[in-house]
């Protein structure tokens, strides 16, 4: 059978084969060949580098996540291990001299408060192991009444415990409230250069009645009972008012006189300026009878109690309190180093 030359689709059917594969593979070039199913072949590629980047993302956060918690449970782990007691009793197995730090001021929200002194105080005078008990003190003072508790506290267990002999050993500063602890010791040691005594009572505040009258500023105080007012910083401050107030102070100037008395007895020199409030330093504080030798911690438990060993008996504060502090002190030297530097 012959073809006929001039047969129409014939002639076009190269033509359109050739058309069809030249736009294959400009299209397989472009990137835009559709495969089965009619998704681009760039959206697959582009599909599957966002899921590889995700699964990438996902494994990285993992691994921080794995890094951080393990951090944390170590430094958990560490905690406990250093605060973990010693024995099952929950003592220390052997001989040793008990020490307990107070530091800072002296009040009911402190860290040196009269309900964590004394529990570290009982702890220490029962265990049978602490061959004495020390008071490490570095205190301003602060409360009368939280320094009263404890001096009572140290008398009681003194009076059970007569053999267990109780040492205070100023470091920096022992002064008011913080000596008036300290003269319950059976024997008060301090550094050359420490600041010792301050035996007075004060009370302090500030007047704003001039300073009200130049601001033309009316003051406007109500009160049920004449002296509910009393010491008002924005009204003049009253003679009846301060003969009262002055009164109740030296009342309690002579309690702490009387403390002092009962705890140093006939060591203390016949010296009036000792109670006027004056601080002395170890050296003075040694001639005027303040305190019993100079020396160290360390030094009153290796050469005087014969006991080198020093266990730490002071109730810390709670665990989360102490890792905000830290926390806190951590960003407030950061903060200051980066205000040293921009400055």
């Amino acid at each position: 059978m012959s073809q006929d030359n001039n047969d129409p689709w014939l002639a076009q059917q190269p033509v359109d084969n050739a058309a069809a594969a030249a736009t294959t593979v400009n299209q397989q070039q472009a990137g835009t060949a559709a495969p089965t199913g009619g998704v681009p072949v760039w959206e697959r590629q582009l599909i599957e580098k966002l899921a590889t980047h995700g699964l990438k993302e996902q494994r990285r956060s993992r691994r921080w996540g794995i890094f951080f918690k393990s951090l944390f449970f170590g430094y958990l782990l560490l905690v406990l291990i250093l605060y973990w007691p010693n024995d099952i009793d929950g003592g220390v197995g052997h001989d040793h001299v008990a020490q307990i730090d107070i530091h800072g001021v002296i009040a009911d929200d402190a860290e040196a408060n009269a309900d964590s002194l004394i529990k570290a105080l009982q702890d220490a005078f029962e265990d049978k192991h602490a061959k004495a008990v020390m008071l490490r003190i570095n205190s301003p003072g602060g409360s009368p009444v939280q320094a009263g508790y404890v001096y009572d506290e140290i008398r009681r267990l003194r009076a059970i415990h007569p053999d267990k002999k109780l040492y205070a050993v100023v470091t920096d500063i022992c002064a008011s409230g913080g000596y008036y602890i300290a003269s319950a010791a059976d024997y008060i040691y301090a550094d050359k250069a420490s600041m010792v005594g301050s035996i007075g009572v004060l009370m302090n505040g500030f007047g704003f009645v001039d300073t009200m009258n130049k601001l033309g500023v009316e003051r406007r105080l109500l009160t049920a009972g004449e002296n509910k007012g009393m010491l008002d910083p924005f009204q003049p401050l009253s003679e009846k008012h301060k003969q009262y107030v002055q009164t109740m102070l030296d009342k309690v100037h002579q309690q702490f006189i009387a403390v002092v008395k009962q705890g140093r007895g006939a060591r203390l020199h016949d010296n009036p300026e000792i109670f006027s409030g004056l601080i002395w330093t170890g050296e003075q504080a040694l001639e005027l009878g303040l305190i019993d030798g100079l020396g160290s911690n360390e030094h009153v438990a290796r050469d005087i109690i014969k006991v080198d060993d020093i266990v730490d008996y002071t109730v810390a504060p709670p665990l989360l309190d102490r890792l905000v502090g830290q926390m806190g002190v951590s960003m407030s030297s950061l903060t200051g180093s980066l205000a040293a530097r921009m400055f």
